[in-house]
């Protein structure tokens, strides 16, 4: 089972995306943002509208190193599944390493391989999210989704 990954290269400090990984979330995942990302221990929660949200602890936090959350309740309410809490006992890693002058991240969400229902449409939701992220650390303004 290959799990979903997705390497993110910036000429950014290292400190500087783990800072966006901890305290700036709301600036590019979604304004919908309750609790918090920057202690080891505590849960923060993401909505994305009314039927979809993930609550997540922090389970450890290595400033320019890694940071990691661990799912504790997620509902993706969407007509398209059948299985609404496939997020719920997984892992979100972020490993940011310095290469060559340049900071790499490396993103495993661990259990989500392509057996799960919401794959694709989670893959996708990666792939824009990361690139908010992206334009976050580099211009100071992401694209995070926008609560109502």
């Amino acid at each position: 089972m290959e799990n979903f990954k997705k390497t993110i290269i910036f000429d950014k400090s290292a400190i500087t995306i783990y800072d966006a990984l901890t305290k700036s979330i709301s600036n590019w995942w979604t304004t919908a943002f309750e609790g918090a990302s920057n202690i080891q221990g505590q849960t923060f929660t993401i909505r994305f509208g009314t039927n979809v949200f993930k609550t997540m602890r922090v389970e450890e936090l290595i400033p320019g190193k890694r940071v990691v959350w661990f799912v504790i309740d997620s509902l993706i309410d969407i007509p398209e599944l059948k299985n609404k809490t496939e997020w719920i006992s997984t892992k979100i890693v972020w490993e940011i390493s310095t290469v060559n002058d340049q900071t790499e991240v490396q993103l495993t969400h661990y259990g989500l391989t392509p057996q799960v229902e919401c794959y694709n449409i989670c893959e996708s939701g990666w792939q824009n999210f990361t690139q908010s992220l992206a334009a976050f650390v580099i211009t100071g303004n992401g694209n995070p989704f926008k609560a109502a």
